[in-house]
């Protein structure tokens, strides 16, 4: 949240959400409204943020939040000085996939499908609020990050559908595994009757 209010504009928890689902969501997550309102709390709590109550036509106010010099020096600390830590991937496809031993084929199959789909969808969506950060100055580095989404998602779009070409090696690969098996099975008990 410190973060959206670094840009040094003046936002609602509203405003706060949509910033968020606009960016953030391509490669970290979109907090709900709770988590958003429950932030600001705590911002406030410590001095990084203030806000006030806008009203506007007699309709109930409208909380405002901006960032305070103590914020702001609090997220360019953490901006440069906290260690660079590797990515973790929570990836559940890839966790189905390494479980397909225990999965029909074309479940995976689909599955994969999908994702390649979703992924594709995402790029898009990446590409789209790129093109719209570019409109503003701002906003030169989430334009940047935007891009890095739209380059991710159409990788991860293409390994699936490279796992879509290894998964009939795979299967194929299993079939044979099982038909030795078996076949090693029937030699060992037809030793043993003979024995």
């Amino acid at each position: 949240m410190l973060g959206l209010l670094s840009f040094g504009e003046e936002l609602s928890g509203y405003d706060l959400k949509k910033w968020a689902d606009w960016s953030l969501r391509f490669f970290y997550w979109a907090p709900s409204y709770s988590q958003i309102y429950s932030e600001l709390r705590k911002l406030e709590e410590i001095g990084y943020a203030s806000s006030t109550v806008v009203n506007k036509d007699d309709v109930r106010g409208k909380r405002m939040y901006r960032i305070t010099p103590e914020g702001q020096d609090a997220v360019a600390h953490w901006a440069a000085e906290s260690p660079v830590e590797p990515a973790v991937l929570k990836h559940g496809v890839m966790l189905r996939m390494w479980l397909g031993h225990a999965s029909d084929p074309e479940r995976l199959r689909a599955m994969l499908e999908e994702h390649r789909d979703q992924s594709e969808k995402m790029r898009v969506r990446a590409q789209v609020d790129a093109v719209g950060a570019a409109d503003e100055p701002g906003w030169a580095f989430p334009e940047m990050v935007l891009r890095w989404s739209e380059r991710y998602y159409a990788d991860e779009r293409d390994r699936a559908e490279t796992m879509l070409t290894e998964l009939g090696e795979a299967v194929a690969k299993r079939s044979s595994t099982v038909e030795q098996d078996s076949a090693r099975r029937s030699s060992q008990e037809l030793r043993q009757h003979k024995a």
